[in-house]
Parts: structure tokens; sequence; C-alpha cells
């Protein structure tokens, strides 16, 4: 798993393997001032954000947050605690409430969003990664195709299903009630 991901030039740049555990002793940024997330215990710098990037997820997250039924919390750019990584999806949406997560990341989530507008060949890595912490849906919205590929049914580590979602479809989370959207207005 791990080599997959460094055979990707822009994260074998940016390497140093951890655990999570010595992950959290670390500060929230580098030595060179910036922020990283833990990816198959390696740190990678995030990228810097656009502003498209920032766009589609404050629309995402405004979105999903009025459609969102009780039981369920919407994290934005927030951990995820998982075996051997701690990403920071653009969206999460989790079982439960706030305060269970007040001392404690989310270990796993009914749906995650990333937002890939210039490449999604990291977010489409990760999709194991999600598959492996039992996430039932992960979506990887790319507003430069107006597209959405939609990743479901985690088995053993692996998505068995995936389709693509053009600009005049509607977006159902199969595990989040309510949450439905069309793309069109997302990536308008």
């Amino acid at each position: 798993m791990v080599s997959a991901i460094l055979e990707i030039p822009e994260v074998r740049q940016r390497v140093s393997r951890l655990s999570v555990e010595e992950y959290h002793r670390l500060d929230e940024y580098n030595e060179h001032g910036r922020r990283t997330e833990l990816i198959r215990g390696i740190v990678i710098e995030k990228m810097s954000k656009s502003p498209l990037h920032r766009s589609v997820v404050k629309r995402l997250y405004d979105m999903i947050s009025r459609m969102l039924p009780s039981g369920f919390v919407v994290f934005q750019e927030a951990p995820l605690t998982l075996r051997d990584s701690e990403p920071e999806p653009d969206i999460s949406i989790v079982r439960g409430v706030e305060s269970d997560f007040a001392a404690v990341h989310p270990t796993t989530a009914e749906l995650v969003i990333e937002v890939a507008v210039l490449s999604p060949v990291l977010d489409r890595e990760n999709a194991s990664l999600y598959a492996e912490a039992g996430v039932n849906e992960y979506w990887i919205v790319l507003p430069g195709l107006r597209q959405v590929e939609v990743y479901s049914s985690p088995v053993a580590g692996k998505y068995q299903q995936k389709r693509a979602l053009g600009a005049e479809d509607t977006l159902n989370c199969a595990t989040v009630p309510g949450v439905t959207m069309r793309l069109s207005s997302l990536l308008e």
C-alpha cells in the first residue's frame, strides 16, 4: 500500500514516516510552518487551496449542514484517526453528536468527501484507506470536469462499487438520510 503512494511524485517529495502516536506528539505545523497530515505512516504537507477549492468545500459544508439529520455530525477539514493514518478530509459526516468527539477524533465516517481541483491522484489512492476504515461512502468532487466519483460498499478494504456522476445527476448518500443534492447546484 505504501509503495503505491510513494509512486506519486508529488507525495514522494514530501515523505517522513511516523506512527499515528508519534504524529500526535508533533506540532500541527512542520519545521517550515506548513500544515501536514499522516497518510500510511507518511507525513505529507497539505497542499494550498485554490479559491475554487475553498468555494466548493464551503458550498458542500453549507448544503450538508442544512440537510443533516440528528445523530450525525459534519466536519470540515478535521482529522479522522485511522490505523496508520490521520487524514483531514475536506468534509466528513460521522455518526454521533459533537460532544462525542471533544476528546478524540472520529475513527470512521459514514461519508468522506474530497474536492480535487488540481490532481485527484492522491484522493483516488486514499479510497483504499477509507474503505479499510469502514467509511461507507467516499466522494471525490472534480469541479474542473464537473463530475463526482462515488465509491461505496466497502468490503475487505476495497470499495466494491465506483461510479462517476455528471453535472445533471443527483448525489444521494445511501447511509445518511436526507443528504441529497443536484450536482448542478454544487458545481455552478
